[in-house]
């Protein structure tokens, strides 16, 4: 295993201990502010560990959810829609409209971060599946991407909203912001962050659900949060 370098040596000193725990969320990003070394705004992310097994289809948590503060990044566009719904995805904002897109991207065209699709296109986009589905890309109902309200979509994604999905290992990792967000902006971001994964809880999760918190930056060590603030039951 690789040593580690100077710099993350020195921020790792300035934080809590590896097996302990943070009270307060708030205290637990300013340590994540202060610890930041790098020479680039970095991303500020949560990493939870839930008590799930997704290989069962009952136990897989996924959603999106939209960041009080955005994340911080600049979010492209593409919406595949015809007619009056790409008037109104381009209305909104979108980076790009048509369905003149599907074609590019088969011969290798990726400059978008986010496809958002009209459910009377499907039939079409249908065939992307194989090229968007491997990078995360391919729309879907349960992320919001398919829909009538495209305009809707475009400016939810634009202010913020991000798709949520715990991998195979049980573990789900989002982006809350960035270093140079004010504290109060991270906090608030994380917290409806939280609250969105503890809403999720599947009904056949038994036992522990939030198992561990953890906060980073992109470079910076993690900074674990006291799990039991997100053991609550949620109506």
């Amino acid at each position: 295993m690789p040593a580690h370098g100077k710099k993350y040596r020195n921020a790792r000193a300035r934080v809590p201990s590896h097996g302990d725990v943070v009270e307060d969320p708030r205290e637990a990003l300013e340590l994540v502010k202060d610890a930041a070394f790098a020479g680039f705004d970095e991303t500020v992310e949560v990493s939870v560990r839930l008590g799930v097994d997704p290989r069962h289809a009952d136990q897989i948590v996924r959603g999106t959810v939209v960041l009080p503060h955005g994340t911080g990044k600049t979010v492209r566009v593409l919406v595949l829609a015809e007619g009056d719904a790409a008037k109104e995805a381009e209305e909104a904002g979108a980076d790009y409209v048509g369905m003149e897109h599907v074609d590019r991207i088969k011969e290798g065209w990726f400059d978008f971060d986010v496809v958002v699709a009209a459910p009377d296109v499907m039939s079409q986009v249908g065939q992307l599946g194989r090229i968007l589905g491997p990078r995360g890309l391919m729309p879907s109902p349960k992320a919001g991407t398919v829909t009538k309200e495209v305009g809707r979509a475009v400016e939810e994604i634009k202010a913020g909203k991000i798709e949520y999905r715990v991998d195979r290992t049980g573990n789900v990792h989002a982006p809350i912001g960035r270093v140079s967000f004010e504290v109060d902006q991270l906090t608030e971001n994380l917290s409806a962050f939280m609250d969105t994964v503890v809403r999720a809880k599947p009904a056949a999760a038994k036992g522990q659900y939030v198992r561990t918190v953890a906060v980073s930056s992109t470079m910076g060590p993690g900074i674990r949060i006291d799990p039991n603030l997100y053991r609550r039951v949620v109506a």
